[in-house]
């Protein structure tokens, strides 16, 4: 057999290993291909029990999260120790995901060691640098070295297009719908230590993001609050994220109302568990907006922009931004009105069949003459 083509996948926070241990697993099943895994540990816990589960163990763990870290630090560390790694590894293929810190600079830094770089769900777009912050400037500069991308959607792929890049442009659908289905159906979670009400209506939020911290976040959990006092029929579970500035900030408005469970941040499996479970879904998560269409939950997006639009046009998700009054009324909405609940339950998921990882896989031989 000719020389193996060796692959580096990079990434280091939860989402990120998500929608990337599936592809770990698929390109390791190819006798064609060498395949490292370098994790940053941007996010540390969160991040270890996904690779747990999906049995996956770090050819290298920089172990670059510290306390109080900010985004010169981080950005900085991962640029050199990826350096490192590319330079006693070479690698002929870096892919990495998506637009955290770990992605954008592990592509600078594969492009500065001229490298081959492939993009894992390339080509999203809000067209404002400052939102998501820093998110935004890092999926566009990752698309704008990398020589193969992995698109979602024709969307994402008219994006890229419409930069100026004519190449290396591919429609994959996403690998988070290859992860949801492989952990729904193998890696089932109890939830017995929620403590749900089974004849109640479950509602799930989580919200996390920078630009939700503060007046925005105190709008949601007034929501969430009128919501509850309004809807006897109805719970809410919302998993904590560890930043204080969430926690600080829900618990004062959150903590002591009445079928309002706020929990610890849960592992990928009970997660995707709750998610089924769920009657409906507010977030300013990204991957929950594709994730909850594929199970045909409707999901309210608590963003005033989002870069995932495809699944608001085909029905199964709301943009409802961070007013109190719109998520209290929408939400409703969807409580009362079965015509309107069944249309967006009901909705097309545009995010793929759940064969992305098979999809990569044959374009990545197809580029290396495999």
């Amino acid at each position: 057999m000719d020389k193996k083509i060796k692959i580096a996948l990079v990434f280091g926070t939860r989402p990120e290993a998500i929608k990337m241990c599936p592809l770990v697993k698929k390109l390791k099943e190819n006798p064609k291909f060498e395949v490292l895994t370098i994790v940053t540990g941007q996010h540390r816990q969160m991040l270890d029990s996904v690779l747990e589960l999906f049995d996956i163990v770090p050819d290298y763990d920089l172990n670059l999260m510290k306390p109080n870290q900010n985004l010169w630090n981080l950005s900085s560390d991962i640029l050199l120790e990826t350096k490192k790694v590319f330079e006693k590894e070479k690698p002929d293929l870096v892919l990495v995901h998506g637009d955290t810190t770990t992605a954008g600079l592990s592509a600078l830094s594969a492009f500065y060691g001229r490298i081959k770089i492939g993009h894992v769900e390339a080509g999203l777009r809000t067209f404002d640098k400052d939102y998501p912050f820093p998110e935004e400037l890092n999926r566009v500069i990752v698309d704008a070295v990398s020589d193969l991308m992995f698109c979602p959607t024709d969307r994402a792929c008219e994006n890229i297009k419409q930069s100026g890049i004519t190449k290396g442009i591919y429609k994959t659908g996403n690998t988070v719908i290859d992860a949801l289905l492989y952990v729904v159906e193998n890696k089932k979670a109890d939830l017995d230590f929620i403590g749900l009400n089974p004849n109640l209506k479950t509602i799930l939020l989580t919200s996390h993001r920078r630009e939700n911290f503060g007046e925005p976040l105190k709008n949601i959990c007034y929501a969430i609050k009128e919501l509850v006092e309004k809807n006897k029929d109805i719970q809410v579970v919302y998993p904590l994220h560890l930043n204080p500035n969430v926690r600080n900030t829900v618990k004062p408005i959150l903590e002591n109302v009445e079928r309002v469970k706020l929990i610890e941040p849960l592992d990928y499996a009970p997660f995707c568990s709750l998610m089924k479970k769920s009657h409906i879904i507010l977030t300013d998560s990204g991957g929950v907006q594709e994730e909850a269409p594929a199970l045909g939950v409707p999901v309210l997006v608590l963003r005033d922009e989002t870069e995932r639009p495809e699944a608001i046009q085909y029905g199964g998700v709301k943009l409802v931004g961070v007013n109190k009054e719109k998520i209290v009324k929408t939400a409703q909405e969807l409580l009362d009105n079965k015509d309107v609940y069944e249309n967006m339950s009901k909705a097309i998921n545009p995010y793929g069949d759940g064969k992305a990882c098979n999809y990569i896989e044959k374009i990545i031989e197809e580029y290396f003459n495999m």
